[in-house]
C-alpha cells in the first residue's frame, strides 16, 4: 500500500474532509487530493502534521513506500545543500571584504592616506560588515549552536586584519620574530570584532525566534 492510500484511509477513519485537513495543514485542498492519489508527495513537515492529526505513527505511514522515502531523502539533501550555500554566502561575503580591505591597504594607499583609510575600513566598514553577516547567521536556523563559534571567528579575523595593516605598516622595516608577532596580536581588536559579531548575532537570533513564533501561531 502506498502512502497516498494510507493517508486517504486515515483521513476517512477520522471522518475528516480534504478541505478540513487542508485547513489544518495550511495547504490547498488540491494538494491533499494529489497526495492521496499519489500524483505528488507531501513534504516531511506535512507528513509529521498528518501523523499527529490522524494519530498514525510515521513508521506506519512510510512503511515499505520506497518512492516516498526516496523523495524525503532527496528533499533532505536539497535542504542541506541550500544550507551549505547560505553558510558559504554569509561567511564568504565577509571574507571577500576582509581580504580586499587588507589588499587595498598595501596596494592603493599612499603614506598620507593610511590613517583615513584605516579609520574608514577597520573602524567603520569592516565592523558594519561583521554585524550584518552575523545578523544573517543568527537568523539562519541552519547554523544551530555552531553560530556562536562564529563570534570567535570574527574576533580572530578582525584582530589579524588590524595586525596585518596598521601594525605591519608601522614595523615594515623591522625583522619580527614569532614572539614579536604573538605579542603584537591586539586583544582589544579581537574583542571589538567579537562584540560586533555578538551584537549582530543577537539581533539575528531575535528575528529568527520572532519569525518561528509567528509561524507556529499561524499553523497552530
Amino acid at each position: 500500500m502506498e502512502i497516498g492510500e494510507r493517508l486517504k484511509n486515515a483521513r476517512s477513519e477520522h471522518g475528516l474532509t480534504q478541505e478540513q485537513v487542508a485547513e489544518e495543514l495550511g495547504v490547498s485542498r488540491q494538494s491533499i487530493s494529489n497526495w492521496e492519489n499519489n500524483r505528488s508527495y507531501p513534504d516531511i513537515v506535512s507528513v509529521i502534521k498528518m501523523s499527529d492529526l490522524y494519530s498514525v505513527s510515521l513508521d506506519e505511514l512510510l512503511k515499505e513506500d520506497k518512492k516516498m522515502i526516496e523523495h524525503l531523502n532527496e528533499v533532505t539533501n536539497t535542504v542541506r545543500s541550500r544550507q551549505w550555500i547560505s553558510k558559504l554566502i554569509e561567511v564568504g561575503s565577509y571574507m571577500v571584504v576582509w581580504i580586499l580591505t587588507i589588499i587595498g591597504f598595501w596596494t592603493i594607499m599612499g603614506p598620507t592616506d593610511i590613517m583615513a583609510y584605516t579609520i574608514l575600513t577597520m573602524y567603520i566598514a569592516l565592523p558594519i560588515v561583521i554585524i550584518v553577516c552575523s545578523l544573517f547567521i543568527g537568523a539562519d536556523s541552519g547554523w544551530n549552536n555552531l553560530r556562536w563559534l562564529m563570534v570567535l571567528f570574527f574576533g580572530v579575523t578582525f584582530m589579524i586584519g588590524v595586525f596585518g595593516t596598521m601594525y605591519m605598516a608601522s614595523h615594515a622595516n623591522e625583522k619580527l620574530s614569532f614572539l614579536d608577532i604573538a605579542e603584537a596580536m591586539n586583544f582589544a581588536a579581537f574583542l571589538g570584532g567579537a562584540v560586533c559579531s555578538a551584537l549582530g548575532m543577537g539581533i539575528g537570533t531575535i528575528i529568527r525566534v520572532l519569525i518561528n513564533r509567528k509561524t507556529q501561531m499561524q499553523t497552530g
